[in-house]
C-alpha cells in the first residue's frame, strides 16, 4: 500500500515469552545489514539466558549486539559512530528515559526497532513498551502457542512462586499461555 516510508520511525515487536520476538528481530537487522544501513544493536545486560553478549533465537540464530544496562550507556554507544538504525532487545528491562531518546532520534530520521514483552507474568502492561507502541509508527504483535491447549498464545505464565515482577528464566519457570488458560490457572495459585 505505502510505497516508500521515512527514514525515521519506530517499530515495535512484541509478544508473549516463545512467539519469535528475537527471531524476527534478527531477520530485521539482517535486512539493514543486506542494505548496508549502519546499525547499532543493543541488548540488557540483565538477560544473560542464552549469552552475555549476543541476541539469540530458539532457532539457534544469532547476532553480535552491545550488552548495556542504561540508557546512558546506549546514547555513550550511539554517538560514537554514524549510525543510521538502533536496535533495541528486550527493551522492558530499559528505564523510561529510553523512550525520550529513540523518540528524538526517530524525529532526526534514525530507523529504531525494539522488541520486547508488552504484558508481565500477572498480564499488566510492561509501561515502556506501551508507551512505545503509542508512538510507534509500526507494531508486530506475535503470538505463541498455549503450552495447555494449544491456540494462539498471548501471555506469558510463571511457574515459579516469585513475586518480583522481573525474574530471568526461559522454560523453567515460563510458560505460553492463551487468555482463557492464563486466567484459569492464575486464579489456582
Amino acid at each position: 500500500m505505502y510505497r516508500r516510508y521515512s527514514d525515521g520511525m519506530i517499530e515495535v515487536i512484541t509478544g508473549p515469552m516463545f512467539s519469535g520476538k528475537s527471531e524476527e528481530l534478527i531477520k530485521r537487522i539482517r535486512i539493514l545489514s543486506y542494505a548496508e544501513i549502519p546499525t547499532l544493536v543493543i541488548k540488557p545486560s540483565i538477560d544473560n539466558r542464552f549469552s552475555n553478549t549476543d541476541i539469540i533465537s530458539r532457532n539457534g540464530n544469532s547476532i553480535k549486539s552491545y550488552s548495556v544496562s542504561t540508557t546512558k550507556e546506549i546514547k555513550e554507544l550511539f554517538y560514537q559512530k554514524k549510525y543510521k538504525a538502533l536496535v533495541v532487545d528486550e527493551v522492558q528491562f530499559f528505564d523510561m528515559s529510553l523512550i525520550e531518546f529513540l523518540d528524538k532520534l526517530a524525529n532526526q530520521g534514525i530507523r529504531i526497532i525494539v522488541s520486547g514483552l508488552d504484558q508481565d507474568y500477572l498480564r499488566r502492561p510492561f509501561p515502556i513498551v506501551a508507551h512505545l507502541m503509542a508512538i510507534a509508527d509500526n507494531i508486530e504483535k506475535l503470538k505463541a502457542v498455549c503450552l495447555i491447549c494449544k491456540r494462539a498464545a498471548s501471555c506469558s505464565f510463571r511457574t515459579s512462586k516469585s513475586d518480583n515482577t522481573i525474574e530471568i528464566g526461559d522454560t523453567d519457570i515460563y510458560e505460553a499461555r492463551c487468555r482463557e488458560c492464563h486466567v484459569k490457572d492464575s486464579s489456582t495459585k
